[in-house]
């Protein structure tokens, strides 16, 4: 890696000594032995905040002889903010809206009954909360059977989207995927929702499954890397958004 990419392999050697943050006209900027660090399109990787950018560099710090690309999730979601984010703003935004049309909340079960209450009780509470601050009105069904939602509610869910910077959709993207749900996304980056919150309204069906029939290794496995994940995103949209 030359110029100060990150363009880092698993298990690339660490290349450089010092690392530091630079204020910018555009930001800030990450240097590795006083050079610029680069994204895989090689931009300039330049940061919204102070704390993101001191956040990233303590990423780079942290390296040791060989440089490990997956403790670095800052570093990685400051990557897709800058090179896949900005330059397709309106196709990550209708990628958010798509899981919105198919809401995870709005799916509810026919039976059995304490399921039916523990979704109601978790989701409903949500969906209210959709319609007084964004003006989305989402309609709920029993089944998987897809149900059309109203355009006008797509089209303010879609209003309130477009007024996130691209590090903030990036984060929003990831939790969205995550949870399958854009409603339970914008009500964690707004604060209505702690982390373990959102991620245990996106489980309420595992989770009543789980608390009958157990969990097997594996998929306990797969699930805490998830929420590492929502952690990083999580995070990475808090630190976006401080001063």
């Amino acid at each position: 890696m030359k110029n100060g990419s990150n363009e880092t392999r698993p298990s690339a050697k660490r290349f450089y000594e010092t690392v530091a943050t630079e204020a910018s006209d555009k930001g800030w900027r990450i240097l590795l032995d006083e050079r610029v660090v680069k994204t895989p399109k090689r931009a300039e990787l330049q940061l919204p905040t102070a704390p993101l950018a001191d956040a990233v560099a303590g990423e780079w710090r942290a390296q040791g002889l060989q440089i490990d690309p997956a403790s670095m999730p800052l570093t990685k979601l400051s990557n897709t903010a800058i090179d896949a984010v900005t330059p397709n703003l309106a196709a990550v935004a209708e990628d958010v809206l798509n899981f919105a049309a198919r809401d995870l909340i709005c799916y509810r079960a026919k039976a059995p009954e304490s399921l039916v209450e523990r979704q109601s009780a978790c989701w409903d509470p949500l969906l209210d909360w959709a319609e007084q601050h964004h003006g989305v009105r989402l309609i709920t069904t029993e089944g998987i059977m897809p149900v059309d939602q109203p355009p006008e509610s797509l089209a303010a869910l879609a209003a309130s989207v477009a007024r996130l910077d691209s590090f903030a959709l990036a984060a929003l993207h990831v939790v969205t995927t995550l949870t399958g749900s854009a409603i339970l996304a914008l009500a964690h980056v707004a604060d209505r929702l702690s982390l373990e919150e959102c991620w245990a309204a996106a489980h309420v069906d595992e989770d009543y499954q789980i608390g009958h029939w157990g969990e097997d290794a594996e998929a306990r496995r797969r699930r805490g890397l998830r929420f590492a994940d929502m952690r990083a995103a999580s995070e990475f949209f808090r630190l976006s958004r401080s001063n």
